[in-house]
């Protein structure tokens, strides 16, 4: 049995295997042949953090592959009230066929795996977002990129998704660049992680202050929220501190030609992404977040099929 919790589990050809499964799941639910991979079977799906794209994606998901999606908030279960992890894990894993989990802290899923009896999903930690990273990648594809080719620049904060970003890179063998104020760099820990990864597969990966050096010559430039959930009490501090990080028309001027703008949503326009970027990449931006969909299929269906 496998769990989803980090792609640094997974080898390049276990990510592309997912990947050709998303696409395949993808082309036929749009030919609305949606076939019962998962008939009858049940997802669990536990939120510590409030959603849009995670909780619509994998209830939507589910039930396009034949199964059904339970809404498990922590408000609502004994998790929220002082049930140890490793007894929730225990009774849902007796109930259901997959486990998602958006929470807090990575080591919530960690625990959750340990003691279930089915796959765990990581659906957002503190640490990494790694469905959001096979969306992105089925993105960039479609967008005629080769995996290979992917120059992608990263510019923002140090977080879950700069963890995932390098992951991804060090797996694939890609070059990514990855650029932060002074004091938000990414887990020194996940970095030298990535880098041991990259002494295998061949990637190149920058880590820079400079937001210019970043994204000269790239062809995938993505961002995210400067301040995350939980992080409100921190704003204005932030805000101050990532002055002069905004990806905006004179930035997306030194990416390479054609390239595309991601973002993992929510945007929040005039701070990490101006106006005028978001909507010129608009239909990559929405692209992305419809392949949150499809992307988590095929994640649930390789799962399913390695049990």
């Amino acid at each position: 049995m496998r769990h989803f919790l980090t792609l640094n589990d997974f080898s390049k050809d276990e990510i592309i295997e997912i990947l050709n499964l998303a696409f395949e799941i993808k082309k036929e639910a749009k030919a609305r042949n949606f076939k019962p991979y998962l008939k009858d079977q049940k997802l669990a799906m536990i939120f510590e953090k409030s959603s849009t794209r995670t909780r619509v994606s994998f209830d939507v998901g589910m039930n396009e592959l034949g199964g059904h999606a339970l809404f498990l908030s922590s408000r609502d279960i004994q998790l929220g009230r002082g049930e140890p992890v490793k007894d929730t894990a225990r009774v849902i894993s007796r109930m259901c066929d997959l486990i998602m989990a958006r929470v807090n802290r990575h080591e919530t899923l960690i625990e959750l795996a340990e003691f279930s009896r089915v796959p765990v999903i990581n659906g957002l930690s503190d640490k990494f977002h790694p469905v959001q990273l096979m969306a992105d990648l089925m993105t960039i594809v479609e967008r005629g990129i080769e995996t290979p080719k992917i120059k992608a620049a990263y510019v923002g904060d140090g977080n879950n998704m700069t963890h995932s970003w390098l992951m991804l890179a060090s797996k694939l063998g890609f070059e990514l660049r990855i650029a932060t104020p002074v004091g938000y760099e990414a887990d020194p820990q996940i970095l030298a992680q990535a880098r041991q990864n990259a002494e295998i597969s061949g990637a190149k990966i920058l880590i820079t202050n400079d937001i210019r050096e970043a994204v000269a010559g790239a062809n995938v430039v993505t961002t995210d929220t400067w301040v995350s959930m939980g992080q409100e009490a921190e704003k204005e501090q932030r805000i101050r501190d990532f002055a002069g990080f905004c990806v905006d028309e004179s930035l997306m001027a030194l990416a390479g030609s054609g390239a595309i703008f991601l973002h993992c949503l929510p945007a929040y326009r005039g701070y990490e992404v101006s106006e005028a970027v978001f909507e010129a990449h608009a239909d990559e931006i929405f692209a992305e977040a419809e392949n949150r969909l499809h992307a988590q299929k095929g994640v649930m269906v390789w799962l399913d099929q390695r049990r």
